[in-house]
C-alpha cells in the first residue's frame, strides 16, 4: 500500500514536468509566430508606403507640369499650386531616400537603387526649372497685370481717336491730320497685338517686343505733334477746341502705355526664360512619370517576393498546434490518474459518513440529548460541529419557551391601546373631509374669477394686436406712396430728358435740312455748268439731276421728322404736367395716412394700458387660485395621512392579535424538542 502511494506522486510529478516543457515550447513557437507576423506586417506596411509614395510621385510629376504651364501663362493661383506640388514631391522623395522618422519608414532598399537614381536625375532638372519659375513669380504676374491693363487702355485710345477723326471731319480739318488720327488707331491695335505676342512667348516674341517699343514711341511722338506741332515730322498742331480736349484725354490714357514700355522690354527676357523652363518641365514630366512607374513596379515586386517569410509563419503555426495536441494528451492521461485516486478516497469517506448518520438519527425526531462520536476521519470535524450546534439549539429552545410567554402577556395590553387609537383616527378623518370640501368650493369660485380675468386679458391683447397691425398697414401705405412719388418723379425726369433729346434731334434735323438745301443749290449750279459745257457736260448734268432729287427727298424727310419731333415734345410736356399733378395727390394721400397712423398709435396706447390692468387682475386671481389649490392639496394630504393612520391603527391591532397567535404557535412548535431536565422552563402564569 505504501509503495503504491509513493509511485503515484512520482507519476504526477513526471506528467507535470512534461506539461511544463510542452508549454514552454508552445510559448516559444507562438512568440516566434507573432514575431514573424509582426515582421511581415511591418514590411507589408512599408511596402504600402513605398508604393503610395511612388504613385504620388507619378501624379505630382504631371501636376507640376500642368501648374508650370499655367504659371507661365500668368495665373496667380498656379504659382501656389506649383509650390505645393514641388514641396510635396520633395517631401515624398525624401521619405523614399532617407526614410520617414514619424512613421518609422526606412529608406528604400538597395533592390530599387537603380530606379531611384533614374528618378533622382530627372527630378533634379525638373526641380531647378520649377524653382526658376517660382523665383520669377512677381515678374510674370506684374507683366501680365500690365498686359491686362493695356488690353483695357488701348481700346479706349482707339475709341477716343475715332471721336477725334469725327470731329476733324466735321470741322473740315486738313486731310493729313485726319489721316494721322486714323493711323493712330491702327498703331494702337498693333501695340496691343505686340504685347499679346510677347506674352505668348513663341519664336516671334523677341521681335514683337522690339516692335512694341517702336510703335509706342511712334504713337507718343505723333500724339505730342498733334497737340504741340512737330515740324520735323511735318505734323501740324490741331487747333479745334473739341479735338484738343479729346487729344488731352488720349494723352492721359497713353501715360500708362508709355510708362509700361520699359518694364515690358526689361522683363520680357525673363518671361521667355520662364516659358522655356515650363516647356522643359513639360518634356521632363513624361520621362519622370515613366521612371516613377518603374519605381512603383520595383516596390510591388519586393512585396510579392516575401512568400518565404509567410511559409515560415505557417511552419511555426503547425509546430505550435502540435505542442497544443501533445499538451492535451498529457493532460488527459494525468486527469484519468487523478480520477482513479479520487474514487478510492470517496469510498473511504462514504463509510465514515454512514457511521455519523447512524449516530445522529434520533436528532431528526427532536431529541436534543444526542451526542456524535469525534474520530480522526474527515467526519470528525463534522461530528464536533454537530455537537456544538446541538448545544446551541438546546439553549435556543429554552429561550424561546421563556420569551413566548412574556410576548403573549404584552400583546394583550398593546391590542387594547391600538383599538382606541383607530377609533380616534376615524373621527379626525371625518372632520378633515368636511374642511376639505369647503376649501374646494372656495377654490372653484376663485378659478371662475381667474378664467374671466384671463379671457378679458386675451380680448385686450387682441385689441392691442389689431391696433398694432393697423398702424403697420398705415406705415406701409405711407412708404408705398413715397415709393410711388419717387418713381413718378424719376419718370418725369426721364420724360424731360426725352424732350431735351427730341430738341437735339430737331437741331440735327435742321442741320440736315440746311445740308440738303446747300446740296440742292450745288446741284443747280452743277446743272448750269453742265448746260454751259454743252455735249461734254451732258453726263455730269444727269448726275446733278440725281443729286438734286436726292436733296429734295432729304428735305422732305427732314420736314416729316421735324413734325414728329414737335409732336413728341408736346406729348412729353403734357405727360410731365400730369405726373406733377399725380405727385401732388400722392403727397396729400400720404399726409392723410400719416394722420390715421397717429390716431391708431393713440388707440394702441390706450388698449395697451387696458390690457396691462386686466393682466394684473388675472395674475392676482391666478395667485389666489394657486394658494387655494395648495391649501386644498394640503388638506387632502392630511386627510390621507389620517386615513392611513386609522388604517395603520386597525392593522396594528390585527397584527398584535396575530402576534399573540404566533407566540402560541411558537411555543407549540418547540414543545416537540426533548431537553435535559435541568433546561426545562415552565410556561407563563
Amino acid at each position: 500500500m505504501t509503495t503504491a502511494k509513493t509511485v503515484k506522486p512520482m507519476e504526477g510529478s513526471r506528467s507535470r514536468s512534461q506539461i511544463i516543457v510542452l508549454f514552454i515550447a508552445l510559448i516559444v513557437f507562438i512568440m516566434l509566430l507573432f514575431a514573424n507576423f509582426a515582421y511581415l506586417n511591418t514590411q507589408s506596411n512599408y511596402d504600402k508606403q513605398y508604393i503610395s509614395h511612388a504613385g504620388e510621385l507619378r501624379v505630382l510629376s504631371q501636376r507640376i507640369a500642368k501648374n508650370a504651364t499655367e504659371a507661365a501663362a500668368g495665373k496667380a493661383a498656379a504659382f501656389r499650386l506649383l509650390s505645393d506640388a514641388r514641396n510635396d514631391f520633395s517631401q515624398r522623395w525624401g521619405y523614399l531616400k532617407k526614410g520617414d522618422p514619424v512613421t518609422g519608414l526606412p529608406a528604400a532598399p538597395p533592390a530599387v537603387h537603380k530606379e531611384m537614381q533614374a528618378v533622382q536625375r530627372d527630378w533634379e532638372q525638373l526641380l531647378s526649372n520649377t524653382n526658376a519659375i517660382l523665383a520669377s513669380e512677381q515678374t510674370v504676374l506684374s507683366l501680365h497685370q500690365v498686359a491686362a491693363t493695356l488690353a483695357e487702355t488701348v481700346p479706349q485710345l482707339q475709341v477716343e481717336y475715332e471721336k477725334v477723326v469725327e470731329i476733324l471731319l466735321q470741322r473740315g480739318a486738313p486731310a493729313s491730320q485726319v489721316a494721322l488720327a486714323q493711323r493712330q488707331s491702327l498703331l494702337a491695335e498693333r501695340i496691343l497685338g505686340a504685347v499679346n505676342t510677347v506674352l505668348a512667348g513663341d519664336e516671334t516674341a523677341a521681335q514683337a517686343a522690339d516692335a512694341f517699343g517702336r510703335d509706342a514711341n511712334r504713337f507718343g511722338q505723333v500724339l505730342n505733334g498733334m497737340l504741340e506741332g512737330n515740324a520735323g515730322l511735318r505734323i501740324s498742331q490741331v487747333e479745334d477746341k473739341d479735338a484738343r480736349a479729346r487729344l488731352l484725354e488720349i494723352s492721359e490714357l497713353f501715360q500708362f502705355v508709355s510708362g509700361s514700355v520699359d518694364e515690358i522690354l526689361e522683363t520680357s527676357p525673363q518671361l521667355f526664360q520662364v516659358r522655356e523652363a515650363a516647356s522643359h518641365i513639360f518634356s521632363l514630366s513624361q520621362t519622370l512619370l515613366d521612371e516613377a512607374s518603374m519605381l512603383a513596379n520595383g516596390f510591388e515586386n519586393l512585396a510579392s517576393g516575401r512568400s518565404l517569410d509567410i511559409i515560415g509563419g505557417y511552419v511555426l503555426g503547425l509546430l505550435a498546434l502540435g505542442s497544443i495536441i501533445l499538451i492535451g494528451l498529457v493532460m488527459v492521461r494525468e486527469t484519468n490518474r487523478q480520477l482513479h485516486e479520487t474514487a478510492e478516497k470517496n469510498d473511504r469517506n462514504q463509510n465514515a459518513i454512514m457511521r455519523l448518520l447512524d449516530e445522529i438519527a434520533d436528532l431528526a425526531d427532536g431529541d436534543l440529548t444526542v451526542t456524535a462520536s469525534v474520530t480522526e476521519d474527515f467526519t470528525g470535524t463534522i461530528a464536533d460541529s454537530i455537537n456544538y450546534s446541538v448545544d446551541q439549539l438546546r439553549d435556543l429552545v429554552a429561550t424561546i419557551n421563556l420569551t413566548a410567554g412574556q410576548v403573549a402577556a404584552a400583546v394583550q395590553d398593546t391590542q387594547a391601546t391600538a383599538m382606541q387609537l383607530a377609533e380616534a383616527s376615524e373621527h379626525q378623518a371625518q372632520q378633515i373631509a368636511e374642511a376639505s370640501g369647503a376649501i374646494a368650493q372656495m377654490a372653484q369660485s376663485i378659478d371662475e374669477v381667474s378664467a374671466n380675468a384671463s379671457e378679458s386679458s386675451a380680448v385686450a391683447e387682441r385689441s392691442v394686436a389689431i391696433a398694432n397691425k393697423g398702424n403697420e398697414v398705415v406705415h406701409n401705405t405711407i412708404h408705398g406712396m413715397d415709393n410711388i412719388r419717387d418713381q413718378i418723379q424719376d419718370t418725369a425726369k426721364r420724360i424731360k430728358r426725352l424732350g431735351e433729346s427730341s430738341q437735339e434731334i430737331g437741331d440735327i434735323v435742321s442741320l440736315i435740312d440746311d445740308i440738303a438745301d446747300q446740296t440742292n443749290i450745288l446741284a443747280l449750279n452743277a446743272a448750269i455748268q453742265a448746260s454751259m459745257a454743252g455735249d461734254a457736260g451732258r453726263g455730269f448734268a444727269v448726275v446733278a439731276d440725281e443729286v438734286q432729287r436726292l436733296a429734295e427727298r432729304s428735305s422732305a424727310a427732314t420736314r416729316q421728322i421735324e413734325t414728329l419731333v414737335r409732336a413728341i415734345q408736346a406729348d412729353t410736356n403734357e405727360a410731365v404736367i400730369s405726373m406733377e399733378q399725380t405727385t401732388t395727390e400722392v403727397v396729400r394721400g400720404a399726409r392723410l395716412a400719416q394722420d390715421a397712423g397717429v390716431a391708431l398709435e393713440e388707440i394702441e396706447g390706450v388698449s395697451q394700458n387696458l390690457a396691462e390692468l386686466i393682466q394684473s387682475i388675472s395674475n392676482a386671481a391666478q395667485q389666489q387660485t394657486t394658494s387655494a389649490g395648495q391649501i386644498s392639496l394640503t388638506m387632502s394630504v392630511i386627510q390621507q395621512i389620517t386615513s392611513q393612520t386609522s388604517s395603520g391603527s386597525t392593522a396594528t391591532a390585527d397584527s398584535i392579535g396575530n402576534l399573540a397567535k404566533m407566540a402560541s404557535q411558537l411555543r407549540r412548535s418547540v414543545s416537540g424538542f426533548t431537553l435535559p431536565d435541568t433546561q426545562k422552563t415552565p410556561g407563563p402564569h
